[in-house]
């Protein structure tokens, strides 16, 4: 990447734009001069600019015609220093125009982006029309407050069959249309190569939900700030579909990770104070901004539930990404690579998975009065049954109590039969109970301390025959 030094003046008319109107500021007549030096990122210091403004955007163009976009990211006096998202390489200094456009970064929202593709800085890629805009959002304002949850590690097939199975749930007093018109899926892929935006364009097609998905895809090989703005482009269009045409959206940004190398490496370009890693000691505010754009609002109908989905680096949960991700988002899913490794689908680790709204939509009327139940006591069977394998490493399998092989017991039929769940099946939540209260019957009712008597009384001698242990083959 390069910087672009701008000496004097770009250019002696330097036009600036204010809503339709297009006005022409007349600049001292210097000569145009650039110097271009190697560094770590795209950024372009423009000098004797008249009134520039910070978070202005500014248009380039060169001298084939091609338009580049950029962002003031400093005011000092006179001088700009201006982001360019596309990167600043093949600009030729002498010939290139720049234009202030006077207004901040705005994408163009409309309903018509359901089924469509879009790159990382909001523009086609599928070889249709330019959406027609209803309207012009700032991509950074928002007034939502904070709702759902996190899934750390990337696991495409977790994302591609999130969006194939998500709906609404029809137990939501707040829910007044069901249809599937009334729901649309907001995907942000940051950081893919070809292989993986592939996967996931034909996925979605093949099974019927392009339809309802808004894909935006920022390829490993596209420039560095451009993975700064996708995920607020995207959420910028879900708040669109939400609030304005009254859609129920589910926001999934994939991977996390990628976003905050990117901005880490942007900060190292501006030379700012690194925190811990290398990291900038802003990142926990920067994630904030973006987690917490999800929720409903006062008087809409729509709302919005983020997923974003991240990567740990050398699997460390204290790696920062992961770390202040988990003090703004309200739960997390583990997906465990020990688990994938053993072929199990999904990987889900549910000993540190959590949910801190789960207590606020499970139950009766919501879904069943023994759902808390049976979840405390699956946590604890599973959690003990885990201390067991350990032990058994160390003194063996015959040194083990009656209860002991229970739990061992226990504990296979739950990853096979529980967490086990194929690519393409559809299980609902009373069928995953019914499964649950088959596990619990390993052990004798006097085992079962953290489910109440009369549950114990009401589920326990159950036959659910009607659901049998034969978890579907995984689907890749």
């Amino acid at each position: 990447m390069f910087i672009v030094q701008v000496h004097y003046c770009l250019y002696n008319h330097v036009s600036r734009s204010q809503g339709n109107h297009l006005i022409c500021l007349e600049v001292l007549d210097y000569s145009e001069v650039l110097d271009v030096t190697l560094t770590s990122c795209s950024v372009a210091f423009v000098y004797l600019v008249q009134f520039p403004r910070f978070a202005e955007i500014v248009h380039l163009t060169l001298p084939d015609g091609t338009r580049r976009s950029g962002q003031v990211l400093e005011v000092i006096g006179s001088k700009a220093v201006v982001q360019v998202f596309e990167g600043t390489s093949g600009i030729d200094a002498q010939k290139t125009a720049c234009e202030f456009t006077g207004d901040i970064l705005r994408t163009p929202v409309s309903e018509d982006m359901l089924g469509r593709v879009f790159n990382g800085s909001g523009k086609p890629i599928d070889r249709g029309p330019a959406v027609l805009a209803e309207d012009y959002l700032d991509i950074m304002d928002s007034q939502l407050h904070p709702i759902f949850f996190l899934i750390v590690m990337c696991v495409f097939q977790i994302a591609a069959q999130i969006c194939r199975q998500a709906g609404l749930v029809k137990k939501s007093k707040d829910v007044m249309d069901y249809s599937e018109e009334n729901f649309a899926i907001v995907f942000a892929a940051m950081g893919v190569n070809m292989e993986t935006a592939r996967f996931f364009k034909s996925d979605f097609e093949e099974n019927g939900s392009m339809d309802n998905v808004c894909l935006f895809l920022n390829l490993a090989n596209d420039p560095t700030i451009e993975r700064i703005i996708t995920p607020r482009l995207a959420l910028t269009s879900a708040e669109f579909l939400a609030y304005q045409c009254e859609k129920h959206v589910l926001v999934i940004l994939t991977d996390m990770s990628s976003y905050a190398d990117a901005l880490r490496e942007v900060s190292a370009a501006r030379e700012e104070v690194p925190g811990r890693r290398g990291f900038p000691g802003y990142m926990y505010t920067d994630l904030a901004t973006i987690y917490e754009r999800a929720g409903r609002v006062e008087g809409r109908n729509g709302s919005i539930t983020q997923i974003p989905i991240l990567t740990m680096p050398n699997d460390d949960i204290t790696h920062p990404i992961p770390d202040l991700t988990g003090y703004i988002t309200e739960g997390q899913i583990y997906v465990d690579r020990q688990l994938h490794n053993r072929q199990i689908y999904p990987p889900i680790n549910v000993l540190p998975s959590l949910s801190r709204l789960m207590k606020s939509a499970i139950g009766e009327g919501m879904t069943r009065r023994d759902h808390s139940d049976v979840s405390n006591q699956l946590y604890a069977c599973y959690a003990i049954g885990k201390d067991v394998q350990a032990m058994k490493a160390v003194v063996g399998e015959e040194a083990l109590t009656s209860d002991d092989l229970l739990y061992l017991e226990f504990l296979q039929k739950f990853e096979k039969n529980f967490i086990s769940q194929g690519a393409y099946e559809n299980r609902t939540v009373f069928e995953t109970l019914d499964i649950g209260w088959q596990l619990l019957r390993i052990f004798p009712k006097e085992m079962l301390k953290r489910i109440p008597q009369n549950t114990v009384a009401e589920f326990y001698p159950r036959d659910s025959k009607h659901y049998q242990f034969f978890p579907l083959p995984a689907k890749f």
